[in-house]
């Protein structure tokens, strides 16, 4: 049986180019949309578009040059695809800006007789606007090479120099953001009157630009600041491009520096503080590595931890939510680190990373954060990524506050969490439950111990111990120098 059909739509004309039917098809990575389902689209009249994102993931030699095999790819698709098209409809191309190569692509599909290229994803086209509000002269915040590496950095700067924004830079930002590059900052914006502050990275970045912001009005170092908070009274806007779903400082008042001639690491935190915009682009964190989207993940998983354990009664709802966010991070985690171009990997654990310090799981608990208070001095002392350290310490946090008291909130977490049946005995299934978490942790390539950290020796553990001490007298399960220490060898493992 042979029917015929019609349409009744009005045709698509880009340009001198016709689509005799308006649909455009859209470009879905990796490998779902080339060629094949480009030009069966197009050859019926319609706007096939092939997904340049990891294409020459099986040309040979791809581990090896991805880039030169993507590009070998974007070509061979696109003739491929009119070739099936048989001179029918339209053939594009859907390249994300933030990715690397973006430019190199765009020539390779041009070259290849592409008729329609589809730009987005990564660009922040408002981010002009937004700085606009409040004055023309901006510092770029950003740690390594990475944010120039993925095309990034140079998008804004062309984005702002053609709104007459004016930048400058404060490049080279530690993991752990350190009270000398915070000075540093602060020292350009006064040399050069800046407006506004623009950190482009992770939790690192973003602290390290909240303290500048709030240095730029005080006098005194600005490490005054973080030993009391009170003196922060001004400070310069922030606008985040987030790179990284981790800490969740775009989102929040707090920002954690560490002062290397003390080896101490603390917090300061006001409303002032707080970003007053925030760029949120999953596609943006596409680029980061696996390692780092590892200890991030960790890093989100431990806000939570640290309010779910609290102890506080009657958190039925926020505890539900909380279990939802874990399993969140335990399912997208891996699957990041595994493909770190899965948009919606990223995209829910950027989205996890925001909800997990948003204030809204804190209310009406109490938690004192005993777990980060412990690692801000071990990162501050040993400089190691602080997502890794947390998966190190919680663990063995775990199994030494579980006690009768607590040993039920252990159990929802188990059941509903990770589906451990309820019918095991109670601390057996805190003990599985502990277990698993472990092996997020391992699956997600991170190692739990403290000689995996590179630290080999206990020589720090006293001082660090007394003051991380500090206020946790009075968590549930109350930590003393002495307990601390404790914890602290039982990771070395």
């Amino acid at each position: 049986m042979i029917s015929t059909y019609t349409s009744k739509l009005k045709q698509l004309q880009i340009g001198d180019l016709i689509a005799k039917i308006p649909i455009i098809q859209g470009g879905m990575g990796v490998g779902i949309s080339r060629s094949h389902l480009a030009g069966a689209v197009a050859k019926e009249g319609g706007v096939g578009i092939i997904s340049t994102a990891q294409i020459g993931y099986d040309e040979e030699g791809f581990e090896n040059d991805q880039a030169g095999c993507n590009l070998k790819a974007i070509k061979k698709h696109i003739r491929k695809a009119k070739e099936l098209a048989c001179g029918n409809g339209l053939v594009g191309v859907n390249i994300m800006v933030a990715l690397k190569h973006y430019k190199e692509h765009v020539q390779a599909a041009v070259a290849a007789g592409a008729d329609v290229i589809i730009s987005g994803a990564g660009l922040p086209m408002n981010l002009p606007e937004l700085v606009s509000e409040f004055g023309q002269r901006a510092l770029l915040v950003y740690g390594g090479g990475s944010v120039k590496r993925s095309g990034l950095y140079d998008t804004i700067v062309s984005l702002l120099k053609k709104a007459g924004i004016t930048t400058w830079d404060l490049t080279g930002v530690e993991p752990n953001p350190r009270l000398s590059t915070v000075c540093r900052g602060v020292q350009i914006c006064r040399e050069n009157q800046i407006d506004v502050v623009i950190p482009i990275g992770g939790g690192s970045t973003i602290d390290c630009a909240k303290a500048v912001a709030a240095g730029f009005y005080h006098e005194g170092s600005p490490w005054d600041l973080v030993l009391d908070n009170s003196l922060i009274t001004k400070a310069l806007p922030i606008i985040t491009v987030l790179t990284l779903a981790a800490t969740g400082s775009e989102m929040d008042g707090f920002a954690v520096i560490n002062n290397e001639e003390t080896s101490d690491k603390q917090e300061m935190c006001s409303i002032l503080l707080y970003p007053k915009y925030s760029i949120m682009d999953p596609v943006n964190t596409f680029t980061v590595p696996k390692y780092q989207t590892a200890a991030g993940t960790a890093d989100i998983m431990s806000h939570i931890f640290e309010l779910y354990f609290d102890g506080t009664p009657g958190k039925y709802m926020q505890d539900r939510v909380m279990e939802g966010l874990l399993k969140t991070c335990i399912h997208f985690g891996p699957v990041a680190c595994e493909k770190p171009d899965d948009y919606e990997a990223r995209a829910n654990l950027m989205w996890t990373s925001s909800w997990a310090i948003n204030g809204f799981l804190a209310c009406g608990l109490t938690s004192l954060w005993p777990v980060h208070a412990m690692e801000h001095q071990l990162s501050a002392v040993y400089d190691v990524t602080h997502g890794h350290g947390l998966a190190v310490l919680t663990p063995v946090w775990m199994r030494y506050i579980l006690n009768d008291d607590n040993v039920d909130r252990f159990v929802n977490y188990g059941v509903n969490v990770f589906g451990i049946s309820p019918d095991k005995k109670p601390y057996e299934i805190a003990e599985l439950a502990i277990q698993k978490t472990e092996e997020v942790f391992e699956k997600m390539g991170l190692k739990l111990s403290m000689q995996d950290l590179g630290i080999t020796d206990e020589s720090h553990f006293e001082s660090m111990a007394e003051r991380a001490a500090d206020g946790l007298d009075e968590c549930q399960v109350p930590l003393d120098k002495d307990k601390i220490v404790e914890i602290y060898r039982k990771c070395m493992k």
